[in-house]
């Protein structure tokens, strides 16, 4: 039975973290995620009871990525289409989820508005158990929510082909033809916009992809067996952003790698079993990191890449890696999927 008060209390602090999410900028927020992690689960780990930090702020309904981050990254959308937003940024403007839009009326409503949509959307997956992360499998579906609203591409174009990254490599920019100029004669400008867009121009080769996904699931199976936390090394991982929205270069993105890592490596001990460290579960925690990191590169280069608004591959990806392992436990092929919902089997 559904606490019709508590989902309207629940409601409105969506508003208020979507709002949030829009005034620092999607990424700001969810640094602020991270942190809030690594806060709340380092106090459970001092204190078992002391689990509120994570569930109700981390990831509750106001600053959970579900509403904060996916506000803030329709509230991108939305300011670029309004013409609000004019930074330079290398992509279309609607991508730069870094960018704060402080106090703006209308920005902030959208970014509320879509807020209550995470949070709604998430409720749904939670009470139906699906068996994925509903926060991450929200920030997806939210994406593609402020594409259709805002009337963006949901792919866009990709005549060279939706994984090619060569059009890039070569610096090969869109173009517009202007039919009005001397004697008829056909010329173009140049945009300015590369014709295709990597989430991340540093890391979107293969070779690097995987190694990234080995070294840090190897980190997150080492934590989350350390610990007992499956979610500690993914806000160390959030946490770790805030170089990169500092601008410091080459900061890898990889909370999609320690978070499945992490879960995979707890997987493999029976549910109610004390985790300990072997070479077990830190070669699957390690399997998994390789997998959510190209999981992650797949989907960034068939919905980002081509596009004009941020679909966050991390989630995604996590969306993906959180599906195989509530499959593989409900198959019995792992002993549990640890907090991934499993649809009540």
């Amino acid at each position: 039975m559904v606490d019709v008060s508590t989902l309207l209390v629940n409601v409105i602090a969506a508003f208020a973290g979507g709002a949030f999410g829009a005034a620092l900028g999607a990424l700001p927020a969810f640094i602020f995620t991270g942190f809030m992690v690594i806060a709340g689960e380092t106090a459970a780990y001092v204190d078992g009871e002391f689990d509120a930090i994570t569930g109700l702020i981390a990831f509750g309904p106001m600053f959970g990525p579900h509403v904060s981050f996916a506000g803030g990254a329709a509230a991108a959308a939305y300011a670029a289409k309004k013409g609000y937003m004019d930074t330079g940024f290398d992509y279309h403007e609607a991508k730069n989820i870094l960018y704060a839009h402080g106090t703006k009326p209308d920005v902030l409503a959208v970014g509320g508005a879509f807020g209550i949509l995470g949070y709604l959307v998430f409720f749904a997956f939670a009470e139906l158990a699906m068996p994925w992360d509903p926060i991450a499998m929200t920030v997806a579906v939210s994406a593609v929510a402020h594409r259709v609203v805002f009337g963006y591409p949901l792919i866009g174009p990709a005549k060279e082909g939706l994984l090619n990254m060569k059009p890039f490599e070569a610096e090969e920019r869109r173009v517009m033809t202007d039919h009005a100029t001397d004697g008829g004669a056909e010329t173009t400008e140049p945009l300015g916009r590369f014709i295709v867009e990597p989430w991340l121009p540093h890391q979107y080769r293969w070779s690097g992809v995987v190694m990234i996904g080995l070294v840090v699931g190897l980190v997150g199976a080492y934590i989350g067996l350390a610990t007992g936390s499956a979610f500690l090394a993914f806000g160390i991982s959030a946490a770790s952003l805030l170089f990169l929205n500092c601008g410091v270069e080459k900061i890898p993105v990889t909370h999609h790698i320690s978070l499945p890592a992490s879960t995979a490596a707890l997987a493999v001990f029976a549910s109610g079993a004390e985790p300990a460290l072997g070479l077990v579960p830190l070669l699957v925690g390690a399997a998994f990191g390789v997998f959510g990191a190209l999981a992650g590169e797949v989907i960034q280069r068939v919905f980002y890449a081509h596009s004009d608004t941020h679909f966050d591959p991390p989630a995604a990806s996590i969306a993906v890696s959180t599906f195989v392992i509530a499959i593989l436990a409900i198959l019995g092929v792992l002993p549990q999927a640890v907090w991934v919902p499993t649809l009540g089997l």
